[in-house]
C-alpha cells in the first residue's frame, strides 16, 4: 500500500469516528442533566450519591452486551458513572464538615509551637528533622513512635516529627500504622539526607552492630561484606548513646555522624550506607489542621468496599482530575481479616475547587475515610 492509498483509506475511517462521536456527545451531555436532576431528586430524599448495586447490574450488563469488546465497555461506563457522580457531589455540595475545616483552619503554623516532640535522643535523625522544622522551638524526646502521638494528643499545640519513608529501605511501617490509628493531621513534611558512619567508644576489633532496624537494613550490604551480627536498637542516636554509656565489647553503632559527636564515639568509618543518595522523609504530625493557601500536597486515608475493582476505580477518578499520586501505602486493619487501610499522597491543595470536591466525594462515599492535611514540603 502506498502512502496517498494510506492516507485516504485512514481519512475515510477518520470520518467516520468524527460522525460517531458528534452523534455521543450530545448523547454524553443529555446523560450529564440526567445526572443533575438525579441529584435534586436526591437531596430531597436524603439519599447517598452512591448506588453501588445499580452502577455492578449496569456493568454487568454492558459487559456482557458488548461481547468481545465486554471489558472495554466495562471500564467506559465505570468511567462515565464516575463522572456522573462527581457532578452530583458538586451539586450537593457534601461533607459539609470537610468544606468547614478547608474554610476556617488555620493557614499559619504557630510559631514558635508550644512543643515539638521526636522519638529516640539528641542526635538522632528525627532530631535533625525538627531543628529544621522548627529551629527555635525546644525539642522532646520519647521512646517510642507512639508515645510521639500519645504526647501530641495530651499536649495542646504539641507537634510530633516522625519518620515515614526512607529512600533505600522504604517506608516506615510502624509509623504508617500509628497514622491510620491516631488519624491526627500531617501539617508539614521535610526530607532530610541520611549519612551514616560506624561508630565506637575506642579502638578494637568490631564484630557486633547496633542501630534501628531502618539504619541496619541502610547498611545491610556493609554489614554482610564485613560479617557483622547486626542487632535492632529504638533509634540511631540511642545506639550511640548506648555504646557511649556501656561500652559493650567488640560493639559499634551505626548513626549519625552527629550522634557520635553527641556521645563522644570514636568514628571508624563514614558513608556505610548502601545508597550514596539516602534520605529519610519526616512529616509533622498535629491534633490541629494547619492548610496553609500555598500547600502542594495531600495526604488521605481510607478502606475500599468489597467489589471488584473498587482500589481502581477511586484511582482513575484522580486521574479524571489531573493530580499526580506520590504514594500509596496499604497496612491490615487491626482485628480484621484481610482488610486494610489505604494511605495515599498526592501533588494538590485542597483550596482548589475541583480538588475539593473530589475530597469531598470520597469522604461520602469510601469506608472509614479521613483527611489528613495539606501541607508544605522542604
Amino acid at each position: 500500500m502506498d502512502h496517498e492509498d494510506y492516507q485516504q483509506q485512514l481519512l475515510a475511517i477518520r470520518g467516520e469516528i468524527d460522525a460517531i462521536d458528534a452523534q455521543l456527545l450530545p448523547l454524553f451531555i443529555q446523560r450529564m442533566q440526567c445526572a443533575a436532576r438525579v441529584a435534586e431528586i436526591k437531596r430531597g430524599a436524603g439519599i447517598p450519591v452512591l448506588a453501588p448495586q445499580r452502577e455492578q447490574e449496569i456493568l454487568d450488563r454492558v459487559e456482557k452486551q458488548a461481547g468481545g469488546y465486554g471489558s472495554s465497555a466495562r471500564a467506559l461506563y465505570s468511567a462515565m458513572m464516575a463522572i456522573s457522580r462527581a457532578r452530583q457531589h458538586q451539586l450537593l455540595q457534601g461533607a459539609g464538615a470537610l468544606r468547614e475545616l478547608e474554610r476556617t483552619a488555620s493557614r499559619t503554623m504557630p510559631h514558635p509551637p508550644r512543643q515539638v516532640v521526636c522519638q529516640g535522643v539528641e542526635g538522632a535523625y528525627s532530631h535533625q528533622a525538627a531543628r529544621r522544622l522548627f529551629p527555635e522551638s525546644p525539642v522532646a524526646f520519647v521512646p517510642d513512635f507512639k508515645q510521639v502521638f500519645q504526647a501530641v494528643d495530651a499536649q495542646p499545640g504539641a507537634l510530633g516529627v516522625l519518620p515515614v519513608e526512607n529512600s533505600a529501605a522504604g517506608s516506615v511501617t510502624a509509623v504508617y500504622d500509628l497514622i491510620l490509628q491516631y488519624r491526627f493531621f500531617i501539617v508539614g513534611s521535610v526530607d532530610v539526607p541520611v549519612s551514616h558512619c560506624l561508630a565506637a567508644a575506642g579502638p578494637g576489633l568490631v564484630t557486633r552492630v547496633v542501630s534501628h532496624p531502618q539504619g541496619l537494613s541502610q547498611c545491610s550490604e556493609y554489614i554482610e561484606s564485613h560479617k557483622l551480627e547486626a542487632v535492632a536498637y529504638s533509634n540511631t542516636a540511642a545506639a550511640a548513646q548506648y555504646v557511649a554509656q556501656e561500652r559493650p565489647a567488640g560493639t559499634a553503632a551505626i548513626c549519625s555522624e552527629e550522634a557520635a559527636g553527641q556521645y563522644g564515639l570514636e568514628i571508624l568509618e563514614r558513608g556505610i550506607q548502601n545508597a550514596e543518595n539516602n534520605t529519610t522523609r519526616f512529616v509533622v504530625i498535629s491534633k490541629e489542621a494547619v492548610l496553609p493557601e500555598n500547600a502542594g500536597k495531600i495526604s488521605l486515608c481510607f478502606s475500599l468496599p468489597h467489589t471488584t475493582g473498587s482500589l481502581y476505580n477511586v484511582l482513575e477518578r484522580f486521574a479524571m482530575c489531573g493530580l499526580n499520586l506520590t504514594k500509596i501505602e496499604s497496612r491490615p486493619i487491626p482485628g480484621s481479616t484481610f482488610e486494610y487501610d489505604f494511605y495515599l499522597d498526592f501533588t494538590g491543595s485542597l483550596h482548589d475547587p475541583q480538588t475539593l470536591d473530589l475530597i469531598c466525594a470520597l469522604h461520602d462515599e469510601l469506608p472509614r475515610f479521613s483527611f489528613l492535611g495539606n501541607y508544605n514540603e522542604i
